[in-house]
């Protein structure tokens, strides 16, 4: 007489135990985490967000136009402070078409230095109809392009 097969599942339907089950799943978020905490502190998710959401007419929103400066300060070596500790100074008094904006470190909570000190680091001067940013980081009063 013949033996009747078992219909045992193979491959990827086979029963796992609880511990297989989660020492898979640890290799595929493990990784993943990881990836994610390092882009993040890298600054390439900051820059990829600001690439997405800053559009063209964002330029002529405040909020926007400083949370664009603040990603591009940082991240193009005009300042290597934390981007909380830098404050944006709109100047209200300029034309909708331009600003002025007066870069300031704080020194206040998290941000190192002397309490309540905000020293101006520099100016930037915002284009919004020809979208140019120019600075004058390094030569107070002389606006040159930023890097």
């Amino acid at each position: 007489m013949s033996k009747k097969p078992t219909l045992t599942p193979r491959g990827p339907f086979k029963k796992r135990t609880l511990r297989q089950h989660i020492v898979r799943r640890l290799m595929l978020v493990l990784p993943i985490t990881v990836l994610v905490i390092g882009l993040a502190k890298s600054g390439v998710l900051d820059t990829m967000a600001d690439r997405y959401t800053f559009r063209p007419e964002s330029w002529f929103d405040d909020t926007a136009l400083v949370r664009h400066l603040r990603v591009l300060v940082t991240h193009n070596g005009m300042s290597h402070d934390n981007p909380d500790c830098l404050l944006f100074v709109v100047n209200g008094n300029d034309p909708s078409t331009g600003s002025r904006i007066d870069v300031m470190q704080k020194h206040s909570g998290t941000c190192p230095g002397p309490k309540d000190d905000l020293p101006k680091l520099f100016t930037l001067r915002v284009d919004r109809l020809n979208r140019t940013i120019t600075s004058d980081q390094g030569s107070p009063g002389t606006f040159h392009p930023i890097p």
